[in-house]
């Protein structure tokens, strides 16, 4: 496979350098590894809209759901989008990947729940959803100035209190408040440092969970 690939740093003509060959397995088993999460991301939203088309999920904890697995599909389809992957359609027939049901979810865009206006309850669970993995993502991306966390924390505080439902002292709200507070204390070029955004994630992640915790009381 490797015959007659010139080698460099002591390897002889027509001998295979170990670092080429190293580079090549690293880059196939990452490209296997994304096409398996998105193998895996389609899979589960077909099986949560069989779900909840039998009744086994409440229509709130389906809509988070949904919502955070099209976060997934739209990042891990990024990954593998390229000359061999066109469009998730050419996936499923090169991969032979049966979830029609999926497919429609992807298309449309947002969960079967969600109508068109903007103050549908759905609409409101799917924007919390999709605002709290926006604003971690991007601090695991290292994105901590002011001026980049702060507007999606302030809409996702926002998007909260349009809940009538959850209680304004609940500790999803109560975690989003503390850290939006924080940075409202800071300028607009000023960055958080590693312990606050540890601390961040950690506050956030909880956040999140009390929030699913919550739906799934009410």
């Amino acid at each position: 496979m490797f015959h007659g690939i010139a080698g460099s740093g002591g390897v002889g003509a027509g001998e295979v350098n170990p670092k080429y060959i190293f580079h090549e397995f690293v880059r196939t088993t990452e490209e296997y590894d994304n096409m398996a999460e998105l193998f895996a991301v389609v899979k589960t939203l077909q099986a949560l809209e069989k779900a909840y088309i039998k009744d086994c999920v409440s229509p709130n904890e389906y809509t988070a759901s949904c919502s955070r697995l099209l976060v997934q599909y739209k990042a891990a389809f990024k990954q593998v989008q390229g000359s061999d992957v066109g469009s998730i359609d050419e996936f499923c027939r090169k991969y032979r990947l049966d979830c029609p049901l999926a497919m429609e979810r992807i298309k449309e865009d947002r969960p079967i729940t969600i109508k068109d206006d903007k103050g549908n309850l759905n609409r409101c669970i799917a924007d919390i959803v999709s605002l709290f993995i926006t604003v971690m993502d991007k601090l695991r991306l290292e994105i901590r100035a002011m001026d980049e966390i702060q507007p999606d924390l302030r809409e996702l505080m926002e998007t909260m209190n349009r809940m009538s439902n959850m209680p304004p002292d609940s500790e999803a709200k109560d975690k989003v408040n503390l850290w939006l507070t924080t940075l409202s204390g800071m300028s607009a070029s000023d960055e958080l440092d590693d312990n606050q955004v540890r601390q961040m994630l950690f506050d956030l992640e909880s956040a999140y969970n009390a929030f699913n915790r919550f739906l799934h009381s009410s």
